[in-house]
């Protein structure tokens, strides 16, 4: 890997080398990936699906849009330290090439804007709702009628890959999807792989998927662009280790404040577990004059932030020769000084938070909504694709948005297009298309 590539400005259709030294410093690409994220339809959607909390009307509680907009800031932070360091390993980057931090800084950003894009309604509750369809629902029956990759894109279905295929798929009028530059996608792409095989070595870039199969044409000229090839795969982009930092800070820190805020992590046990984290750098006089539960939380949040930011950051160049060979293996958070203090507060959230009653009950509510519409919509479109619809499947595929089309090229693009379209739902939609669509 060489960060000459790593920083492509290319953009899906390009004949011509995009450099840096022409950019327009006032509307630069990477900036230009940002905006496109915020104004797409699939963005604006996350408004309403669930962070952890469904349904919830506390003002409080973080939706997949706060969540990508908070860690988009925390991931601009990491690429601009990161960045500014890099420029100094290899002055070349800006003396000849042109970059600046901010790019580095950029590119992290407007990746970790997008990383939850895919995601289904009610979280990874309505991933495995859409997989469970395939796997162990009335969907079994078109295993045949599949490849082993196809089926197991279905069966485990993957809101990363969703994700890449939302930004990337190509519509009238608009072929390559939103046409982010190279080096954001390849950023983005958290898991450089396949659906199969299943986690072939222990590597993080290959715990879970990062795209379908219907993908695949795109990701080969992506990977070669960005020199992210190797014999047997592809390398995970660089940068990604730091949107995924940017991810598991702000995740392990905001879904405990949002726990707090609920009432469901008593206040005293919660400062104490966020301030083991930060003991090193807290001014104790300043903390100690914070009269309100809310001035002592932003205080203690932001300190924990910026501690991880800089531990992250730090694990970054230093193993950063090993990154570029794709022999560093780990998430940077499972290197970090404060992994104790980390995994005692992600164990308290998983007791007080994600195994909550509350969650848990409407994840229930979800599960079986997304169950309804993959029913409805799944074998409505396979019926449409044989040219045996019937009226009941042509009323449902009228109720689609303009644009969505499920019927595809061919069984598995049919299949995959009425996953994707549940996919899109938000968590309120979803709820009410199947509560007025029925069993």
């Amino acid at each position: 890997m060489e960060w000459e590539s790593l920083l492509s400005l290319r953009r899906h259709g390009d004949t011509n080398k995009r450099l840096r030294t022409e950019q327009n410093d006032l509307r630069l690409g990477f900036e230009v990936d940002y905006d496109r994220i915020v104004f797409s339809n699939a963005f604006r959607s996350l408004q309403d699906k669930t962070q952890v909390i469904p349904f919830s009307k506390t003002d409080f509680v973080h939706t997949r849009l706060t969540h990508s907009l908070e860690v988009s800031v925390v991931g601009r932070s990491l690429g601009r330290i990161a960045g500014k360091h890099l420029l100094e390993k290899y002055p070349h980057l800006n003396t000849i090439l042109g970059y600046q931090a901010n790019d580095f800084g950029a590119i992290t950003a407007a990746a970790a804007l997008a990383h939850d894009i895919g995601n289904p309604p009610f979280g990874h509750s309505g991933e495995k709702a859409i997989g469970h369809f395939f796997k162990a629902e009335e969907g079994q029956a078109f295993k045949s009628e599949l490849s082993d990759k196809e089926y197991q894109d279905l069966c485990d279905f993957e809101g990363n890959a969703n994700g890449f295929k939302i930004l990337t798929d190509a519509q009238p009028g608009t072929p390559g999807g939103l046409r982010l530059s190279y080096a954001t996608l390849g950023a983005f792409i958290k898991y450089p792989k396949q659906s199969l095989p299943l986690k072939p070595t222990r590597h993080v870039a290959d715990k879970k998927y990062g795209y379908f199969q219907a993908q695949a044409p795109f990701i080969e000229p992506l990977m070669e662009e960005l020199s992210l090839t190797h014999a047997k795969g592809y390398y995970r982009h660089p940068l990604t280790f730091l949107v995924e930092a940017a991810d598991d800070i702000c995740y392990t820190i905001i879904d405990f404040e949002d726990g707090i805020n609920l009432g469901w992590i008593s206040e005293d046990y919660a400062l104490e577990y966020l301030i083991n984290l930060v003991k090193d750098h807290i001014d104790t006089k300043k903390y100690g004059q914070l009269q309100y539960k809310s001035q002592r939380l932003s205080y203690l949040r932001a300190l924990a932030i910026n501690s991880l930011i800089q531990d992250a950051v730090r694990i970054f160049l230093e193993n950063e020769t090993a990154i570029l060979k794709g022999t560093f293996s780990w998430a940077l958070l499972d290197k970090s000084k404060y992994k104790v203090q980390i995994e005692d507060i992600i164990k308290l959230s998983i007791k007080n938070i994600y195994q909550s009653k509350e969650v848990i009950q409407k994840e229930v509510v979800g599960y079986r909504a997304i169950s309804t519409l993959m029913r409805n919509y799944v074998f409505a479109g396979i019926r449409q694709y044989k040219k045996e619809a019937n009226s009941h499947d042509q009323l449902l595929l009228s109720l689609l948005p303009e644009g969505v089309k499920i019927e595809g090229d061919s069984i598995y693009t049919t299949l995959l297009n009425a996953s994707c379209f549940v996919a899109s739902l938000s968590d309120g939609k979803a709820l009410r298309m199947a509560q007025d669509i029925g069993q």
